[in-house]
């Protein structure tokens, strides 16, 4: 009987496959909740495309400045306001609004999902 290499190898393609679009999916809902605090700051032409462009370009430059110690974290969160800044075309007050609104909404979504599912909030 002639032996054909292990099932593995497609195993890990798929793996691949289905986080790849994990990511993608990952990267709507962000867009979609960044899209939604946008609007809520009084920000014009908001797109979804627009904001994913601003997740994306945050998350990467965020992540770059973010090492840093002590002060990392603080200058990623303005890095991230300043790409929000930037990609829609605003001024400072309405990116940090839409970037505060941002955080706002996924949390009501998150509270809202775990009365939904009976998860007890002081699991959180």
């Amino acid at each position: 009987m002639p032996m054909g290499p292990p099932i593995v190898p497609g195993l890990f393609a798929a793996m691949g496959f289905m986080a790849v679009i994990a990511i993608l999916i990952a990267l709507v809902i962000a867009g979609f909740f960044l899209m939604l605090g946008a609007k809520l700051a009084g920000i014009e032409d908001v797109t979804l495309g627009k904001s994913m462009i601003a997740v994306v370009g945050g998350g990467i430059l965020a992540l770059l400045i973010g090492w840093i110690p002590i002060i990392g974290w603080i200058l990623g969160i303005l890095v991230y306001i300043w790409v929000i800044k930037t990609v829609f075309n605003t001024d400072w007050g309405k990116a940090t609004i839409a970037w505060l609104m941002t955080i706002v909404v996924e949390t009501i979504v998150m509270f809202a999902f775990m009365v939904l599912l009976g998860i007890s909030v002081a699991l959180f």
